[in-house]
């Protein structure tokens, strides 16, 4: 595998510490629009299969130049869904597979957004999927944590836990503490504005997909390790759109436990038109709100040493076990701070999102998964996932509840 990892912020950055750990690489380009950030990835391994590059991710035929010229075989797409297009073209265009960890864009509906579906999530790569598939390469989408190994567990529960699937609900929560701020991320606000602000979807087998309110059906979700009870409500994510697809399944849910004060915040983003990407003049300078509400709160790949807590990502899954009776069980993993910190000197929620995607690179480059296509997590065998998971210390765990 010759890989091109897109983004050397937290994720990318993470994603090249855990690689470098691992043999399955014959070299890794990590390409940035900004140098200084490509070269400090690279830099924090001695590993001579480790380069960096400058690269526009906004443009696909600068993606595709840069695999040609690398031959590279492998995109790992690590910087926000603004990007997910042009560089899914590019790599296409090159003729390289494609992983990301996150997906294209949704639009609400621009006349009744909390009644009618827009424009799905990943609608755009899933429009291009017969060229994936006359390309005979691969796009993996959303192998991250949620979406990713969210996706690999309620897989894992339908092969091999139940004999009939009701209800999977993706729930995910931490007691994560960053000292020193009072509002600070632990992921990316741009994406987190985006997901928690649209329409959240849901989907129910006699109905298919619809959309309800953000931060609607509250509910109590008491999360393992002693991270406890959580309330956890609905958010838009893509779990809800690629499970469906390859699992029988009555109902699919995405929830997470934000929090008040974080709800309120959001809230009030939103409210003052700071959650919009329409490009505004100020002082002559043309910016989005967002990117504003980015540039000043903390970098969350710099929050590591001030942050203490675990985070926790799972499948809730209930439905008929092998035995016929009625199961419940919790699929999760959880890691701590304190523990990645230690061994890659990465914050917690950024190594797992950047461990999964790690894991399912490797098992593309040993031809344990195979496939052409726009594919989710969901397609594939679960247990090599679930196995060579393990190997890299945070083991998956499991709850009947």
């Amino acid at each position: 595998m010759r890989l091109l990892i897109v983004g050397a912020g937290g994720v990318g950055t993470a994603a090249v510490r855990i690689a470098a750990r691992r043999p399955f690489l014959e070299h890794c380009v990590v390409a940035d629009h900004d140098a200084a950030r490509a070269e400090a990835a690279v830099s924090s391994v001695d590993d001579p299969r480790f380069a960096a590059a400058v690269l526009d991710a906004s443009s696909a035929p600068a993606v595709a130049q840069l695999c040609r010229s690398l031959r590279i075989t492998h995109v790992l797409n690590a910087v926000d869904p603004r990007f997910v297009v042009a560089i899914l073209t590019g790599a296409l265009e090159a003729r390289a597979h494609y992983v990301d960890m996150a997906m294209s864009l949704s639009q609400p509906h621009p006349q009744r957004p909390y009644q009618k579906v827009g424009v799905l999530l990943g609608a755009e790569q899933f429009a291009v999927e017969d060229r994936w598939r006359a390309a005979d390469r691969l796009a993996l989408v959303g192998m991250g944590v949620a979406p990713g190994l969210s996706d690999v567990f309620a897989r894992y529960a339908a092969d091999v836990l139940f004999a009939e699937v009701h209800d999977i609900g993706v729930r995910g929560g931490s007691d994560l503490v960053v000292d020193g701020y009072e509002f600070a991320p632990a992921s990316s606000i741009w994406t987190t504005i985006e997901e928690c602000l649209n329409p959240p979807l849901i989907y129910e087998k006699n109905r298919g997909l619809y959309v309800t309110r953000p931060f609607s059906e509250p509910e109590i979700f008491d999360f393992p390790a002693g991270i406890g009870p959580i309330e956890c409500v609905h958010v838009e994510h893509e779990e809800v759109v690629l499970i469906p697809r390859w699992i029988d399944v009555r109902r699919v849910t995405f929830k997470a436990g934000l929090g008040d004060e974080f709800i309120q915040v959001l809230k009030t983003i939103h409210k003052l038109g700071l959650d919009s990407t329409r490009k505004v003049t100020v002082g002559g300078v043309a910016v989005s709100p967002r990117d504003v509400v980015a540039a000043v709160l903390p970098d969350p790949a710099k929050l590591g040493e001030r942050m203490h807590g675990r985070t926790c990502a799972g499948t809730y899954v209930t439905g008929l076990g092998r035995d016929g009776r009625p199961r419940a069980t919790y699929l999760y993993h959880v890691v701590d701070n304190a523990w990645t910190m230690r061994e890659y000197g990465c914050q917690a929620v950024v190594w797992q999102t950047a461990v999964n995607a790690v894991v399912g690179l490797e098992l593309l480059a040993a031809g344990t998964w195979t496939g052409t296509g726009v594919l989710g997590p969901e397609a594939f065998p679960p247990r090599p996932f679930l196995e060579l998971l393990a190997e890299h210390g945070v083991p998956w765990s499991m709850q009947e509840l």
